[in-house]
């Protein structure tokens, strides 16, 4: 008796195939849910703290996302910096040290050169009162989250 069949081998490989996208597309999904809520979450947050008239709402949203996913992508692109170096230091060049160091101080002036310019707008939105709110804002809301976190943690025995 022959078990190769290659019609019910093709049918199963499709069959694993729609599997695997059907559970990767829910775990896409599931990650921009709980990214929805964590940005619904911090709007609300801001909101309450800036108590920003709608007015102001409306010209600071666009620029502080903007912001964001600017810094964000530095952000992304000094770990992604990072995670190379710890795992090939052992294997680069001091040439290459030193350039994976040029690079971290470029990042971090740009990301500085950022904050800067994203100020100056800022100015021209917010009352000075509101920008320093804002400032401890994001602190409180780091810290706020990281309380969270800690809280949903499982509790591990102690041995």
């Amino acid at each position: 008796m022959n078990y190769y069949n290659p019609l019910i081998m093709k049918k199963g490989f499709m069959v694993i195939v729609v599997l695997i996208i059907v559970s990767v597309s829910g775990s896409v999904l599931a990650q921009n849910a709980n990214l929805d809520r964590l940005n619904a979450y911090k709007i609300a947050f801001f909101t309450r703290r800036l108590n920003l008239t709608p007015r102001e709402a409306e010209k600071f949203w666009p620029v502080y996302n903007e912001f964001q996913n600017n810094r964000n992508k530095i952000q992304q692109e000094r770990g992604q910096l990072n995670r190379n170096f710890n795992q090939e230091a052992s294997l680069m060049s001091d040439e290459q040290l030193s350039a994976a160091g040029d690079k971290l101080i470029e990042l971090e002036v740009r990301e500085t050169e950022l904050a800067v310019t994203f100020h100056k707008q800022l100015k021209g939105i917010l009352p000075p009162v509101k920008i320093l709110r804002l400032y401890q804002a994001e602190n409180q809301y780091r810290m706020q989250l990281l309380k969270e976190l800690q809280e949903r943690r499982p509790v591990r025995d102690e041995q």
